[in-house]
């Protein structure tokens, strides 16, 4: 009964140390589950900063499309406006020129 029982206690202490065992994994497994939980919270963070970011960053982005659209059409309608301001120009040179050369011809008849 004794080297039962010394087969039983030796089982017994191998069953405790198995059991220390599972509970020093069980130990280590949480702290890198919390580890990663942390992790995970702290990118989450970023990602909410960064998505916030990438938010005003778009609206700006937009604002200065819409403001450089604008300028577009601003650019064109006067590039428009002086084209007929310099052919309104032209015209008015073309007709100021036929009439310094009538008069310069109807000068040169009555001086002769």
């Amino acid at each position: 009964m004794t080297q039962q029982g010394a087969v039983l206690q030796g089982y017994n202490n191998e069953l405790v140390k198995c059991i220390e065992d599972l509970c020093m994994q069980k130990e280590e497994l949480n702290k890198q589950i919390q580890q990663a939980e942390e992790e995970k919270n702290k990118l989450q963070h970023e990602i909410q900063v960064l998505s916030e970011q990438l938010d005003c960053v778009c609206e700006n982005l937009a604002q200065k499309v819409a403001s450089r659209n604008e300028l577009d059409k601003i650019l064109a309608e006067t590039e428009a406006a002086y084209m007929k301001i310099l052919d309104s120009s032209r015209t008015l040179l073309n007709v100021l020129k036929k009439e310094v050369g009538s008069l310069k011809h109807s000068s040169d008849l009555k001086t002769n």
